[in-house]
């Protein structure tokens, strides 16, 4: 079943989910196979380019498929993307597999076969499972690395605890914060007495982050470890940048994502087998703490932990319900909350597992790339004062496009895009939103008097929906117009 909602990502759900799936991955990975640094990641002549704090690790990998991509002949986005689905959706199986022979290991094969069915079948799990996400990506490193830890004995050889740590540090190299939890797990096994593998889990860890962080850096900075360092002197300064919210803003978030009462069931469960499981216990808590402190806060973060608070509170919430809820009354109670947990699950599943995420933002781009050569374009947005990025990974072509957004003096503006010859003037005028459109247009037009409507593209219905739920997911209609004087003519078809 896993397979099954998975397949169906794969083919379904285009797009892009987040600002961070494809602007920090996708977008940076192509334009450096066609040679253009769109995003200014890489070392330059004059040298004002700097580190973004940003690792090179996965957005690496991605580099390297994309130019076997194009060796091999495979130069449209979309067919990129399928196989880029398909390979995250293929790795993220390993969450379903680590997930059951954890619970396994630490419980019984009915809270096993429960965790396993969740994994599989929760409505957010296969669409996020087919994202560039490294809050998602990281999780399979991270529970292969806790199946060694709760399955090892004193026969464990120390190469596989030397493994294990170099997996971990795959994690981290993928998601910096991951080194919150895997620095959990190497406390706990303190606890526990674990001296020598603890030493032996941290020397394969600190192996792979030399090779990958400290090896990559130096090969494109001429200095180990410069991203990671930025990261963190950037995190710590800038935090209070982005979106701010109260501490128990990911309780909420968790509560209601993972369907009321059971997702109350779950944390009852988290903190019934504290003791008993410390070694989940721990690592969720202290990323739960650091996250809900630190300012900056969006729903994703926390995502990596859910399979663990999962595995965590299945267990412990059938202890408490066997102790509990015996009774006539609360068996129907709890079995009537599973019902309705698994109704809402499947309500939900196919169309969130189906949406064309972005559709319109990347259906403009799809659109455009059917003209030879647009000369740039503008993208106006004069009702909003946040750009959503054009995603030109799909327009197969990197243009510095300008753009016009609310609290933008339209006169300055017009100064300094009025008169310009032909070969300098923009193909395209994309349109975001519907609000006040006609003067907006006509504004425009005293610009470039050639434009002409060409195609509203529309958002997807899931995008809608998300709009309706939440004003902040804008995923607008975009208008398109052309200039003339530019692109005399109109694509057929």
């Amino acid at each position: 079943m896993g397979i099954f909602f998975r397949l169906l990502a794969i083919i379904f759900s285009k797009g892009y989910g987040w600002h961070d799936d494809q602007f920090l991955i996708i977008e940076i990975a192509q334009s450096w196979v066609d040679g253009v640094d769109f995003y200014s990641w890489l070392p330059n002549a004059d040298g004002t380019n700097i580190p973004e704090g940003f690792s090179f690790f996965y957005v690496g990998m991605h580099y390297l498929l994309f130019s076997f991509f194009e060796s091999i002949g495979i130069v449209d986005p979309q067919q990129k993307m399928y196989i880029i689905r398909l390979l995250h959706g293929s790795w993220s199986l390993l969450i379903i597999y680590y997930g059951y022979l954890i619970t396994l290991k630490l419980s019984n094969i009915e809270n096993a076969k429960l965790v396993g069915w969740i994994l599989a079948l929760f409505w957010f799990f296969p669409m996020i499972s087919v994202r560039n996400l490294v809050e998602y990506v990281s999780i399979p490193f991270l529970l292969y690395g806790l199946y060694i830890i709760v399955s090892s004995n004193d026969k464990t050889k120390i190469l596989t605890w030397l493994w294990a740590g170099f997996v971990f540090g795959l994690a981290f190299n993928t998601r910096f914060q991951t080194g919150l939890i895997i620095g959990a797990f190497g406390l706990v096994m303190l606890i526990k007495g674990q001296f020598k593998q603890t030493i032996v889990l941290t020397l394969g860890g600190i192996l792979s982050i030399i090779i990958f962080q400290g090896g990559i850096d130096y090969m494109v900075w001429g200095k180990p470890f410069v991203q990671m360092i930025e990261y963190v002197d950037y995190n710590m300064h800038n935090a209070a940048l982005y979106i701010v919210s109260p501490w128990y803003t990911y309780l909420l978030f968790l509560a209601g994502i993972l369907i009321p009462p059971i997702s109350l069931f779950l944390f009852a469960g988290f903190f019934q087998q504290w003791k008993k499981l410390l070694i989940i216990f721990i690592p969720v808590l202290v990323f739960m703490i650091f996250h809900s402190y630190y300012p900056n806060k969006q729903e994703r973060f926390v995502v990596t932990i859910m399979p663990l608070l999962i595995i965590i509170g299945i267990i412990g919430w059938n202890e408490l319900s066997t102790k509990y809820f015996s009774g006539k009354a609360g068996r129907k109670f709890v079995k009537g909350s599973w019902i309705f947990f698994w109704v809402i699950n499947f309500i939900v599943i196919i169309p969130i597992t189906c949406m064309y995420s972005k559709q319109a933002r990347v259906e403009s781009m799809v659109y455009m790339s059917n003209y030879e050569d647009i000369n740039n374009f503008i993208i106006e947005d004069a009702n909003k004062n946040v750009l959503g990025f054009p995603p030109q990974f799909y327009l197969k072509g990197w243009y510095n496009y300008n753009t016009f957004m609310r609290g933008d003096d339209f006169s300055e503006f017009k100064n300094n895009h009025q008169n310009k010859p032909v070969e300098e003037q923009h193909g395209f005028v994309l349109f975001y939103q519907p609000d006040n459109l006609d003067n907006r247009v006509k504004d425009m037009m005293e610009i470039y008097p050639d434009l002409e409507f060409e195609v509203l593209i529309e958002p997807g219905f899931m995008d809608r929906v998300m709009f309706w739920l939440n004003p902040i997911n804008s995923n607008q209609n975009i208008y398109i117009y052309r200039n003339k004087a530019v692109i005399p003519n109109k694509i057929q078809g």
